[in-house]
């Protein structure tokens, strides 16, 4: 089961999806599963046999960003960490949101502005993804 604080996934954003699974697969030797919901096209990928570590998907055109990896924490209460994160100083960049039959997430930034990402997984998704 995972813990609160602990980092459990990790996430790039490209604005070339199919050269970032050619990059990564020749590079670490990644397994990369292709899939998606709602309309994106996300993929995650895998050291051998194991659980997913994370996952990547095409930078929407709307995202004005660059491309980026983030990390993502694991937290108990995604709206009671995002208030933290104000209360702390830090700004909350994409409000909290669900993930359907994952669990519910922010984007946030810590008074630096660093970015991170933070994450309450249902306990279905920890179940069937993680082995929890």
């Amino acid at each position: 089961m995972l813990k609160h604080g602990q980092f459990c996934w990790q996430e790039l954003a490209t604005s070339d999806l199919e050269g970032a699974k050619s990059f990564y697969r020749e590079m670490f030797g990644w397994n990369i599963k292709s899939g998606g919901g709602d309309g994106m096209d996300y993929s995650e990928f895998q050291l051998g046999d194991d659980y997913p570590m994370g996952g990547m998907y095409q930078k929407p055109p709307e995202m004005q960003a660059p491309p980026h990896w983030i990390s993502y924490v694991s937290v108990d209460d995604v709206d009671a960490a995002a208030e933290k994160v104000k209360a702390l100083g830090g700004n909350v960049i994409v409000p909290p949101m669900d993930i359907p039959k994952v669990g519910r997430f922010t984007v946030v930034t810590d008074p630096s502005g660093a970015a991170f990402s933070m994450i309450t997984l249902t306990s279905q998704h920890i179940t069937e993804e993680h082995g929890g």
